[in-house]
């Protein structure tokens, strides 16, 4: 599709929405959410911690290595293109797990959380920030280790669609598409949701489509297309995308991403507006600010995270080394790099 198509565009362009939301979401404060990266692009064992952050040790996972005298060695965690995080939620005495996409490869995700002791089986729902194979790879391992008859996934019901990677002068490449089918097939209760779903008791709250409103933040560049039914077409806007978002007694809201496809800023202006929570404690999660289609709206967004004073940022994934460098410029105290293992808790 050509960039000057004028239906990308219109459907690119930001939408002007002002005051508070029409449907506003009561999500109950919560004291505690412990989100754990069980999957990110790096895996950096030396990294230090502190008080909300606890990370996995350089020796985590003993593995098979006959060149040694005792035939082992440590492996440490794994890293790849994919995200996937554990969130548990503590309201009162009340503990609840959720698994927030799933890394890209079948066997990743449950390896590392094999390797840091956690249990899959506690997992009480699967949530999918959206339909991108890197997030949606370890669902055959989740269900191959655990099994997962009658687990509740929340998705977008667009998290089916059919995408490629159409380069110009390269031939294009298809991304492997989600099958509603074989997620049921495997014993997953898909539920789709466009509009936002309060889960666990409703103090967790799946945004569902979320507003464009920056005049920045345009989204997927010609070259990610999507089959409409009758022909490919630029998909700038992913609508299937998603965030999840806490709200941490006196503290503020966590919104935590995926790939950020809707645009990080309108994602949490979008959480704020919704919840009527005035203020952003934490963002984490995939910023998706690298490569030169993304690096020119890397300083409008940190200036507007900046506006929102956050106390923890954690920009994961697809956010770039450009972007992880302006947010630990502009937010020293704030910003924390991710890394595979790494726990970040939050308390009220």
């Amino acid at each position: 599709m050509c960039d000057d198509d004028a239906s990308g565009v219109l459907a690119a362009a930001p939408r002007p929405v002002t005051g508070t939301a029409v449907d506003p979401v009561s999500l109950a404060p919560v004291d505690e959410v412990v989100i754990t990266t069980l999957m990110d692009n790096t895996f950096d064992g030396l990294l230090a911690g502190d008080d909300r952050v606890r990370r996995s040790r350089l020796g985590v996972g003993l593995v098979g290595a006959p060149q040694f005298e005792d035939g082992l060695t440590t492996a440490g965690l794994r890293a790849e293109h994919g995200f996937s995080a554990l969130v548990r939620v503590r309201r009162g005495e009340t503990v609840t797990t959720l698994l927030f996409d799933t890394g890209v490869s079948p066997d990743g995700m449950v390896s590392n959380a094999e390797r840091l002791g956690i249990d899959l089986g506690e997992v009480q729902g699967v949530v999918l920030s959206h339909g991108h194979f890197d997030h949606a790879g370890g669902l055959a391992g989740l269900a191959g280790r655990r099994g997962v008859r009658g687990l509740p996934m929340t998705v977008h019901p667009l998290v089916w669609t059919r995408r490629r990677l159409a380069p110009p002068g390269l031939d294009p490449s298809a991304l492997p598409t989600l099958s509603r089918h074989a997620c049921e097939s495997e014993g997953f209760e898909v539920i789709e949701r466009r509009s936002p779903s309060l889960l666990v008791d409703g103090s967790v709250l799946i945004t569902g489509e979320v507003d464009r409103t920056t005049d920045f933040e345009r989204g997927m560049p010609p070259a990610h297309q999507a089959w409409d039914g009758a022909g490919w077409r630029h998909d700038p806007l992913v609508l299937d995308d998603q965030a999840l978002v806490v709200h941490v007694r006196d503290k503020g809201l966590v919104v935590l991403t995926g790939c950020g496809h809707a645009g990080v800023v309108n994602i949490a202006r979008h959480a704020l507006r919704l919840t009527g929570v005035e203020r952003l404690h934490a963002l984490i999660g995939g910023l998706h600010l690298s490569g030169p289609a993304f690096e020119p709206i890397i300083a409008p967004t940190v200036s507007a995270l900046t506006e929102m004073t956050p106390d923890l940022v954690v920009s994961a994934h697809c956010s770039g080394w450009r972007a992880q460098q302006a947010l630990a410029t502009a937010l020293p105290e704030a910003w924390v790099p991710s890394s595979s293992g790494t726990s970040f808790h939050l308390a009220a």
